[in-house]
């Protein structure tokens, strides 16, 4: 089966930094791209970043850009998204998922990030 594990989120001062880690298994993790998003109290679902396995090719949100980065550890089946320079409002569940072309095809438990003022 497929599984997505979430960890790193917390509470964190603005101005700090988090590390999120998505542990993936059941699947070959070279043949797909995983993504993290985000979604706050009342807001729509958001791609913050997604990251091809395969070719490490990335992509971020402008609203990310810049302070947070994707990486992928191919030998672990991990991808973790370093959070710099949090601003409350990175506050979210936080969430990745496997994709391929049809789409985002599974997802991952959520993760808190509480970024304080």
């Amino acid at each position: 089966d497929v599984q997505l594990q979430a960890s790193g989120g917390g509470l964190v001062q603005a101005g700090g930094s988090l590390r999120l880690s998505c542990a993936a298994s059941g699947f070959t993790f070279d043949d797909y791209a995983i993504g993290w998003f985000r979604q706050a109290p009342g807001k729509e679902r958001e791609g913050v970043s997604c990251i091809s396995s395969s070719d490490g090719s990335t992509y971020y949100a402008d609203s990310v850009k810049g302070r947070f980065t994707i990486s992928s550890d191919n030998a672990k089946n991990t991808v973790y998204l370093q959070m710099n320079s949090l601003k409350p409002e990175d506050t979210a569940v936080y969430y990745c998922a496997q994709g391929s072309a049809s789409g985002w095809d599974y997802w991952g438990q959520e993760t808190q990030v509480t970024v304080s003022s």
